[in-house]
C-alpha cells in the first residue's frame, strides 16, 4: 500500500510578495528588462516549472544573498497546450486545445514576480519601477492569502 505524504501548511513559510505584471513582452525580454531596472540577476532555471503533465512555465530565479532574498519571474501561460476533447459539437472532429494557467483565477495576468522576503521590502518602489518600463501595461501587488490555487505558487 502506497503511503500518501501531504503538506501542512504551517509548514509552508507564505512569507512572500507577489507581483501581478501585465505585459506582451516574451519570458526573456522581462526577465531581461527586470535585471536592468531592478539592477538583478534572473536567470533561466535549468528545467521549467511542471505543475502536471500537460503544463509547463517557464521561469527565472536569483538567490539574492546580499539582502537574503529570493526572487522568481513565472509565466502565468503553460508554454503546453492541453488538448479539449469535443462531443456533440458542431466541430467534433477538430481539435480544440486549452492553456492551462498557473494561477487560473488570474487568467489575464501574463507575469507573476515572487519575492521571498523575511523582512519588509518596498513593494511599493518596485511596482513603481516596474511601471517605468517599456511595454509593462501593469503591475500590482496580489494578495496571495486570498487565491485559490496559492499552492501552485511553491517552487
Amino acid at each position: 500500500m502506497a503511503s500518501v505524504y501531504k503538506i501542512n501548511d504551517d509548514f509552508y513559510d507564505d512569507s512572500f510578495f507577489l507581483i501581478a505584471l501585465h505585459s506582451t513582452l516574451e519570458d526573456y525580454a522581462v526577465a531581461y528588462r527586470l535585471n536592468h531596472v531592478l539592477k538583478s540577476n534572473l536567470k533561466r532555471a535549468k528545467t521549467d516549472f511542471e505543475l502536471t503533465k500537460n503544463s509547463s512555465f517557464p521561469f527565472y530565479e536569483w538567490q539574492d544573498e546580499l539582502n537574503d532574498r529570493y526572487w522568481v519571474l513565472v509565466a502565468n501561460q503553460s508554454t503546453k497546450k492541453e488538448l479539449v476533447a469535443n462531443t456533440n459539437d458542431l466541430f467534433q472532429n477538430e481539435s480544440t486545445y486549452s492553456t492551462p494557467r498557473l494561477i487560473p483565477e488570474l487568467k489575464e495576468v501574463d507575469y507573476f514576480l515572487k519575492i521571498e522576503d523575511d523582512e519588509s521590502i518596498d513593494c511599493e518602489e518596485i511596482i513603481k519601477l516596474l511601471l517605468g518600463m517599456p511595454r509593462i501595461m501593469a503591475a500590482y501587488e496580489v494578495d496571495a492569502d486570498k487565491l485559490k490555487s496559492k499552492n501552485n505558487l511553491i517552487f
